[in-house]
């Protein structure tokens, strides 16, 4: 099986030659669960981006930076921000789009802990480790006191879910990986047990949204 970083990369690489890049996630029966497009995550702007960049305060983290839309719109903004992503593609492409962008994995080791005014998880980044408890915690350590961790959830009733998923783009089916989805009913609960709070919940064309702090 292809390994999901792979198969990501290639959606990346149809995106960016503008042809079809859909992703449909798993179950472990092979159930379709969601369908992404990495055109989108690829774009200059996603509708409802101009928000979630405007809450940004200068020296950002966007874990899970993809290609890298929002890093790329801070620094034009002239924010300092670095892109984190485990996929080198991801990576390169961020850099080709101006903004600084690291290989890493946004539950390892990462620079300036503790300093990054905001931290970015948008586009069901979420989901990453299957853990969101653990992932809040993480991003939390980031932050600097006061600062901001600025969370894409998905819409109210939807309900939160974890567990084993693969990518599938129509033709291949990746490997397993932990994922999890969280809704916006269920994200206070979440963030309390990491040790945080809603400050403010917000919607924008159909994405919702919340700004936690320590």
């Amino acid at each position: 099986m292809t390994a999901p970083v792979a198969m990501f990369e290639a959606a990346l690489r149809r995106a960016a030659r503008g042809d079809g890049a859909s992703l449909t996630v798993l179950d472990r029966r092979g159930t379709p669960m969601r369908e992404f497009d990495a055109g989108t995550w690829s774009a200059d702007r996603r509708p409802g981006d101009t928000s979630l960049v405007d809450r940004c305060s200068p020296y950002t983290m966007d874990l899970g930076c993809g290609p890298g839309r929002l890093a790329a719109a801070l620094a034009t903004a002239g924010h300092p921000v670095l892109g984190v992503d485990i996929s080198p593609q991801a990576v390169r492409y961020t850099r080709r789009r101006g903004a600084p962008a690291l290989l890493a994995d946004a539950l390892g080791p990462l620079p300036d802990e503790g300093r990054w005014r905001s931290v970015l998880l948008a586009d069901g980044n979420i989901g990453i480790g299957g853990d969101p408890v653990r992932l809040l915690r993480r991003a939390r350590r980031l932050l600097a006191p006061g600062g901001s961790l600025l969370v894409e959830v998905d819409p109210p009733g939807h309900g939160s879910w974890r567990g084993d998923v693969a990518l599938s783009d129509g033709r291949q089916v990746s490997e397993r990986f932990a994922w999890s989805f969280v809704d916006a009913d269920e994200i206070a609960a979440l963030a309390a047990a990491a040790g945080l709070q809603v400050l403010h919940r917000w919607t924008e064309a159909q994405r919702w949204f919340v700004d936690l702090r320590a």
